[in-house]
């Protein structure tokens, strides 16, 4: 009976120490978790904003048809001396409109894509995804003599597939973080309020510049004036992006505990 009891105190002493290695191993393993997620392979991402503490905001401009909004907007920002914007075309319009987008390109403002049909993109198998990009960029690279390398996906809809393959195209997938709801009409003073109230440090802001959104020239001269009085630059999409070194950081991936989205994993598909 002796050596029984001797024998089981053995192994308990043994199962004691393995579960003092097992704790000690995931404490080290819980914080060290930063350092691993850099060596983790990335995921592709679509970018919201960017972390900085510089006072920086990226306007940026969606056109998808009409003929009647994008120059009274091209007017308004060199009226008040606004350079760095972003405007992301659809193809199609600017095969229909080729002297806008010579406008636009004269101007000096970045050019991004905005796909080619004006379609949600997700419900598309993967041949007519890279087909879909690739169509835009051959022909928004003819048109403006330049080669995007930024897309906004049509409806901002896209999930891992269309993450991945934009990504193998060398494209980078763009979002917002505030959106102007000019698209919704909800009048100048609202959509002044609700971007001039929701910039941050960092911001992408989205607008358009189709003929459906009929108050954003209006709004604009507010927006531009309310942000440089708080002390806000313009910068394009690739400026800011080229501020901050994305690549490599440990990154906010759920956007329901963090209200200003950084940078959203594909993973949520969002």
């Amino acid at each position: 009976m002796n050596m029984f009891y001797v024998w089981n105190g053995r192994k308990l002493k043994r199962y004691l120490m393995l579960a003092v290695a097992v704790v000690f191993s995931c404490g080290i393993i819980y914080a060290e978790r930063d350092n691993i997620a850099v060596f983790a392979p990335q995921q592709p991402a679509a970018i919201y904003s960017i972390p900085t503490d510089k006072k920086v905001v990226a306007l940026t401009f969606d056109i998808s048809w009409g003929d009647k909004r994008a120059e009274p907007i091209i007017d308004v920002l060199k009226e008040k001396g606004v350079k760095n914007v972003t405007f992301f075309l659809s193809s199609v319009w600017s095969q229909s409109h080729p002297e806008i987008v010579k406008k636009i390109v004269d101007a000096g403002f970045e050019i991004g894509s905005h796909g080619h049909k004006h379609d949600y993109y997700s419900k598309f198998n993967d041949d007519e995804i890279r087909s879909q990009i690739t169509t835009a960029h051959t022909i928004l690279s003819g048109i403006t003599g330049k080669s995007p390398n930024l897309i906004r996906l049509p409806n901002g809809d896209f999930d891992k597939r269309v993450l991945r393959i934009a990504e193998e195209l060398n494209y980078t997938v763009i979002q917002w973080d505030t959106d102007s709801f000019d698209w919704m009409n909800i009048g100048t003073d609202k959509i002044v309020e609700r971007v001039v109230s929701r910039a941050h440090p960092g911001d992408i802001i989205l607008m358009h510049a189709s003929d459906s959104s009929k108050q954003t020239r209006d709004a604009l001269p507010a927006i531009i004036d309310q942000l440089r009085a708080s002390g806000y630059e313009f910068v394009t999409v690739s400026q800011m992006i080229g501020q901050t070194e994305v690549q490599g950081k440990t990154v906010n991936t759920d956007p329901l505990n963090d209200p200003s989205v950084r940078l959203e994993a594909a993973a949520y598909g969002l």
